[in-house]
């Protein structure tokens, strides 16, 4: 069955419409967006589309009478059997449904277009950032605007109410204006003598004082221009979170186009997972060899070179550029490195002393990826023998430290590892 909605909805008067039917089937729709994800590249990842899901997954509200209590008459045409008290006793079989497919099995399928936000705020909902909130980091963003007073001229859309009342109120005491009600009890009062005959000399000084109150109540009115007040605005820059995404890559001649092409995904989920969570984020690329240079992205994912693997090259620049231009408390820094595991094994030591005096305590995340050919095949028990970078970077990660550590060998399995890294962890009640 296809459902097609053609009515013409300009400037999105469905809106609320969507929005409840998200709410009601945002289990099938998340399952849907998972399924959906596994087959996109990584430059499609953050793109709207269709999704399907089970029709029978989406439930639709209905009215039904209660089954409980109250008085219902039914209406039987033909009826010949039965007669007023007696009960009906439930059909035999099921009811009646439409036919089954030629297999004996099917499912209907409901197809709903997402937009962009929608399907990454689907995609990464249940992922978080470690240490999000280790700083409270904060730059200058667009200007916004915020309520500031009130003031005497303004466009009527701001006029306020409350508070032109309450001008209106305090000149209306300080003039004594006579209200409603002290002038109809005034005259109350007149008609009352009237009736009991009163002379003139008793009534023409209480109409005297009736004409003075009307003609002071039409004089003073009761909201002048004076009292009216608009809400004032004004501007001010807004504070925004920045990051920094540092992406160190090994470019030596033993990785190969696999292993860059494994790292480029990687690193491409974590900017936009850093792009949903901050508002500003800056990348910088690292590539070293037995040499380590900032490169743009073109030549950090292309140029190949030759020679041996330094690690500490690498991480040595992302120190210097970190004091250069990301001062700690105006930035968060995730850092993200890709490797064969080679590392020079003179090189081990220092690699570790930069990490663990350098960059581990003032980064947010450190993730390492390790990356393999795409033929490996599973080592047998116990012969799995781990690069020597794995070994030392072992000697470092634990529980209180920001660093994590995966490998990778196939395009598959990236997704999962990525989620592995920064699935949401359940509040621990002690």
């Amino acid at each position: 069955m296809h459902i097609i909605d053609r009515r013409l909805n300009p400037g999105g008067k469905s809106l609320s419409n969507r929005q409840r039917f998200m709410r009601r089937a945002r289990a099938a729709v998340r399952n849907a967006v998972k399924e959906a994800s596994k087959g996109r590249n990584i430059r499609d990842m953050d793109q709207g589309g269709e999704v399907s899901i089970p029709a029978g997954d989406v439930s639709e509200p209905v009215f039904r009478q209660s089954s409980e209590g109250g008085k219902r008459d039914h209406v039987l045409p033909g009826n010949k059997e039965y007669v007023e008290g007696d009960s009906i006793a439930r059909p035999q079989g099921g009811g009646g449904g439409r036919g089954a497919s030629a297999d004996g099995m099917g499912e209907d399928e409901f197809r709903f277009v997402l937009s962009q936000e929608e399907f990454l705020d689907l995609f990464l909902e249940d992922l978080e950032l470690p240490n999000l909130a280790k700083r409270q980091v904060t730059g200058e963003g667009a200007p916004a605007w915020r309520r500031a007073g009130f003031r005497s001229y303004g466009s009527p859309s701001a006029i306020s109410i409350p508070r032109t009342l309450r001008h209106s109120l305090a000149r209306r005491i300080a003039l004594k204006r006579p209200g409603r009600g002290e002038i109809a009890a005034l005259q109350e009062e007149i008609e009352r003598l009237e009736k009991e005959g009163a002379d003139e000399a008793t009534l023409a000084p209480l109409r005297e004082e009736l004409e003075r109150r009307t003609r002071r109540a039409t004089v003073i009115p009761y909201v002048d221009p004076l009292d009216v007040r608009y809400r004032r605005y004004e501007q001010e820059p807004t504070p925004i979170a920045k990051a920094v995404m540092f992406c160190l890559m090994d470019v030596s001649g033993s990785m190969d186009e696999h292993m860059k092409d494994l790292s480029k995904r990687f690193f491409s989920l974590l900017y936009l997972f850093l792009k949903r969570r901050y508002e500003h984020v800056e990348v910088v690329f690292i590539r070293h060899a037995h040499m380590a240079q900032e490169v743009d992205e073109e030549t950090f994912f292309h140029s190949r070179e030759t020679g041996g693997t330094v690690v500490s090259t690498a991480l040595a620049e992302m120190v210097k550029i970190l004091q250069e231009r990301y001062p700690l408390e105006s930035w968060n820094i995730y850092a993200a490195q890709s490797s064969d595991g080679d590392n020079t094994a003179s090189d081990n030591p220092r690699s570790l002393a930069l990490l663990t005096e350098s960059i581990l305590p003032v980064v947010q995340y450190y993730a390492y990826l390790e990356v393999g050919s795409d033929d490996a095949q599973p080592a047998m028990p116990g012969t799995d023998r781990p690069t020597n970078l794995w070994r030392a970077y072992e000697l470092i990660v634990g529980p209180k430290v920001p660093m994590s550590m995966r490998k990778v060998n196939h395009r598959r399995d990236i997704y999962p590892v990525f989620r592995e890294l920064f699935q949401r962890q359940e509040a621990v009640t002690v």
